[in-house]
């Protein structure tokens, strides 16, 4: 019958069909490569928390903490988390409560981690010294706190009964025992006080003012927020190498120090090596940045030499990493002796100012506002700094 026949042929189809498909070659997907449905092909936002498969809350973000987020922790039910940053702030979210932080506290080390009772009604933060920090019902077991750690702490777990907890310790670090100085030029609020900031103070060479408000872009975006959140990634990415960070000015929102103050509190410090951050305001058809070095006046006197070779290091590897172009009208080169700054007329200790770039001209000004360029520069810096501190593959000028 003809209906047999067409019943024969398209069950050959199939058999053929099948066959075709058991050989199909198979391609293995990684679960990494999977993107989050949340971001699409967008990269995360800084000091955010983005969601896969059933995590709940969606993506949330931080708006310019004062340190830089190191952990975070769910609670019980996964409806919400805590995160920490690395002064031991607290940032709560969903059903997360808040049971206290160590936030705007002195700290012998930068807290590294954090875990939540099982019960979700407390939490331990750990410092990269071992020290914990215990907050609700999280109940103290012990710590290495004082102790002489050959290696940094740089996470930490809870039993699941809540009874102890453990502390993961990472590789011994190549600024282990150094002490850096960063000071952010300027400050959030010096415009709201010209009596303090416009008094004029000795700089080792003349007088200057405690300190100015720095300049900003065209679109309004300040010097002084630049600065401190290039110099808050650096803080992060030094401590991360196990180096301890004096910073002059704790956050964006107050006014001063003077720089004589500013150069007093690194010196007091005794710093190892120190870098005044600033963006520069000069003409608007100038790009670049400038390495400023200090000239002998007699406190420095001690510091030239080691000053000059830092200088070179942080030229080299700024224009390495971060693309920014050397200074077409200040300094020769990258570099420019200055003898008129507080900051590098008084330092005791290795020291340059670096103007990373203009904030006038609006090809610098575009990279400067991004979040991208402050973590590049941070970066930089910090490779010149473990250079000139370790001597290792130091580049020449």
């Amino acid at each position: 019958m003809w209906w047999a026949a067409g019943f024969t042929v398209l069950a050959c189809l199939l058999v053929l069909a099948v066959l075709t498909v058991s050989w199909a070659p198979v391609r293995a997907v990684s679960i990494a490569s999977v993107r989050s449905p949340h971001i699409g092909n967008l990269s995360p936002a800084p000091d955010s928390v983005v969601p896969f498969g059933d995590a709940s809350l969606g993506v949330n973000a931080l708006s310019n903490p004062n340190a830089t987020v190191v952990g975070m922790a769910a609670t019980p039910d996964g409806k919400g988390y805590w995160l920490v940053a690395s002064d031991g702030g607290i940032f709560t979210f969903g059903d997360a409560a808040f049971y206290g932080s160590e936030g705007g506290a002195p700290l012998n080390a930068p807290v590294v981690g954090m875990a939540a009772t099982p019960d979700g009604k407390g939490y331990w933060l750990v410092a990269s010294d071992g020290g914990i920090f215990t907050f609700g019902d999280a109940a103290f077991y012990g710590s290495e706190g004082g102790a002489q750690v050959q290696a940094p702490v740089v996470s930490m777990a809870a039993t699941p009964d809540s009874h102890g907890y453990w502390l993961v310790f990472g590789s011994l670090q190549p600024l282990a025992g150094k002490v850096v100085g960063i000071d952010p030029g300027h400050n959030g609020l010096n415009y709201t006080a010209p009596q303090v900031i416009d008094q004029p103070i000795w700089n080792g060479q003349e007088d200057e003012s405690c300190d100015t408000t720095g300049t900003a872009t065209d679109s309004g975006y300040t010097e002084a927020q630049y600065n401190f959140n290039v110099a808050t990634y650096l803080r992060a990415d030094l401590e991360s190498e196990g180096a301890q960070v004096v910073m002059t000015r704790p956050n964006n929102a107050g006014v001063g120090p003077c720089v004589t103050t500013r150069s007093a509190i690194i010196n007091d410090a005794h710093a190892d090596v120190a870098v005044d951050i600033h963006a520069d305001g000069g003409p608007p058809g100038g790009r670049g940045f400038a390495v400023l070095e200090p000239v002998a006046d007699g406190p420095n006197d001690a510091v030239i030499a080691s000053s000059d070779t830092f200088a070179s290091i942080m030229r080299t590897t700024f224009l390495a990493d971060t693309g920014m172009p050397v200074s077409t009208y200040d300094g020769i080169d990258g570099l420019q002796p200055r003898d008129n700054l507080a900051g590098l007329n008084l330092t005791t200790v290795p020291k340059v100012l670096i103007e990373t770039g203009n904030m006038r001209n609006a090809t610098d000004a575009a990279l400067l506002v991004t979040a991208a360029f402050q973590r590049s520069a941070a970066g930089a810096m910090a490779q010149a700094i473990t250079l000139f501190l370790t001597g290792r593959d130091a580049p020449t000028s």
